[in-house]
C-alpha cells in the first residue's frame, strides 16, 4: 500500500513537511510506503473553469505546463492522499488552493478516481485560523467520497520556525495518531477487498436554484 502526502508550503522542508512526516513514520511503521509530493513550491496555475478536463475524459487538466498531471496520476495510482498545508489568513496556502481545485476537478469530471481512497488533511499554523483551513481541505475529501480517519483533536499543528511543530506536544501526538489511524483504516480496506462488495457508484445529479 502506499499513501501521497501533499505539501502545500512554498517553504519545502518547513512546519508542514515536518507535520507531514509526524503522520507518515506511523504509516512506515505499518510497513505503507510514503511519498511527499512538494507542491508548495512550484508554480501552479489556478483552475479557468474551461471543463475540458471533463470534455476529454483523459484523466488530466488541460494546462500542460506544469506538475499537476503528473501527481493526479500519482495520488490515482495510491491507496491513501494525505493533505498538508500552511495557514495564510486563516486560508490554504494559494499553491494548495489551485493544486487542488484542479486534481480534483479532473478526478470528479474523469468518473471520481479518488473515490474510496483514505484521504485525511491536516493544517500548520503559528497561532490561529487552523480550523478554517482544516475544514477547507476535507471539502475535498468529502466531495470525492474519500474514506476519512480521525485523531483525538482537529489536525491541526503550530509553529512559526521550521521544525517547531515538533514542539508542539499536543500537535505532535495528534499527528501520530492520525498516522495510525490512518494506517488502520488502510488495512481494514485491503483487507476487506473482495470480501466485502463496495456501493455502486450512482451518476452526480445536477441541480441549481434558478426558477
Amino acid at each position: 500500500m502506499k499513501v501521497v502526502a501533499i505539501n502545500g508550503s512554498p517553504k519545502k522542508e518547513g512546519n508542514t513537511y515536518h507535520a507531514l512526516q509526524l503522520v507518515c513514520e506511523q504509516l512506515e511503521a505499518k510497513n505503507i510506503e510514503t511519498e511527499i509530493l512538494q507542491v508548495g513550491i512550484k508554480n501552479v496555475k489556478a483552475c479557468t473553469a474551461c471543463n475540458m478536463c471533463a470534455k476529454n475524459r483523459d484523466e488530466k487538466c488541460i494546462i500542460k505546463n506544469d506538475d499537476v498531471n503528473n501527481w493526479i496520476q500519482k495520488m490515482q495510482e495510491a491507496d491513501g492522499i494525505l493533505l498538508g498545508s500552511p495557514v495564510h489568513y486563516a486560508s490554504l496556502s494559494a499553491g494548495m488552493k489551485s493544486f487542488l481545485d484542479r486534481a480534483f476537478y479532473a478526478s470528479g469530471a474523469n468518473g471520481n478516481l479518488f473515490r474510496y481512497k483514505v484521504g485525511a488533511s491536516i493544517a500548520v499554523v503559528r497561532r490561529s485560523g487552523g480550523l478554517p483551513a482544516f475544514n477547507e481541505m476535507n471539502n475535498y475529501l468529502t466531495y470525492s467520497e474519500m474514506m476519512i480517519p480521525t485523531s483525538n483533536y482537529w489536525n491541526v499543528i503550530h509553529g512559526l520556525a521550521p521544525g517547531q511543530v515538533l514542539q508542539d506536544e499536543e500537535g505532535a501526538q495528534i499527528m501520530r495518531i492520525l498516522g495510525k489511524n490512518m494506517a488502520y483504516l488502510l488495512e481494514l480496506i485491503e483487507n476487506g477487498k473482495n470480501k466485502v462488495e463496495a456501493p455502486i457508484p450512482e451518476k452526480k445529479a445536477y441541480t441549481h436554484f434558478v426558477r
